[in-house]
């Protein structure tokens, strides 16, 4: 079994004469939880379709090697599908119906929604139909798991609480994760590296490890710091200790 089942290797991707990213390299580890962020428009959902095998590169490599799930910012559920029917679609490799059946109540038990089984997707809130989504997703055998703004529709505190439950459903089904995000808090969270992406032509212009283990807590150090450092990469936040070095260098002239 390949121990990278992402990578890329001088990746550029143009449409047309505007260049969207230019020659990023990117390796992905198996059971690794990498987010993705960076200005508006840089080229993330652009990377995330290129990880997925949707598109493909104008130059450069890409090796994917296992089957991809994708989770989207608006729930791809079936409105005419009970919630049980849509999770079963992720099983849908299972040929015998006792199996289909006896893992659509595990995932349901999973995202604690056994009495929603029977339920239309239009009878339940967004954040349980995200859950809904992401059981679809983590259903079988899949390797590989690809979220594109999965909780930016949701409200802040929901997005709180489905960042919990997806560090606890990768606990229980352990994925290959990619993230694209805006939000930085929930990078920092969930990731256990964080890439920033330059302006377009998207290059990589800072990578960040967070070696503390899932789930985190918004106020853990080690978090609170990434989420500093990932601002001050993208501009937002001024580097307080060289702005200190640059008082301290001002007073002693």
């Amino acid at each position: 079994m390949n121990e990278k089942p992402l990578q890329l290797e001088k990746v550029s991707r143009s449409f047309g004469s505007l260049e969207v990213l230019r020659e990023l390299s990117l390796t992905i580890s198996r059971g690794e939880f990498v987010a993705v962020v960076g200005p508006s428009g840089c080229g993330k959902t652009t990377l995330l379709n290129l990880l997925s095998g949707y598109d493909q590169p104008s130059s450069g490599s890409i090796h994917r090697d296992g089957e991809v799930r994708m989770v989207y910012q608006q729930d791809g559920l079936f409105p005419w599908m009970t919630v049980a029917e849509n999770i079963a679609l992720g099983l849908r490799e299972l040929k015998a119906e006792a199996d289909r059946t006896r893992q659509t109540n595990e995932l349901l038990r999973l995202i604690r929604l056994e009495s929603f089984e029977r339920h239309y997707p239009h009878q339940l809130s967004g954040g349980m139909r995200q859950r809904v989504e992401l059981a679809r997703a983590l259903a079988g055998d899949s390797d590989i798991l690809l979220l594109d703004e999965p909780f930016s529709a949701l409200d802040y505190l929901t997005r709180l609480r489905l960042r919990q439950e997806l560090a606890r459903l990768l606990d229980e089904r352990p994925r290959t994760v990619a993230l694209v995000t805006h939000d930085i808090e929930e990078a920092a969270q969930l990731a256990d590296r964080v890439i920033v992406l330059s302006e377009r032509p998207a290059r990589i212009q800072y990578e960040l490890s967070i070696a503390v283990p899932r789930p985190r807590d918004l106020t853990h150090p080690e978090v609170v710091r990434a989420i500093h450092r990932i601002l001050t990469e993208l501009g937002i936040e001024q580097d307080h200790e060289n702005a200190a070095g640059s008082r301290r260098f001002a007073a002693s002239e």
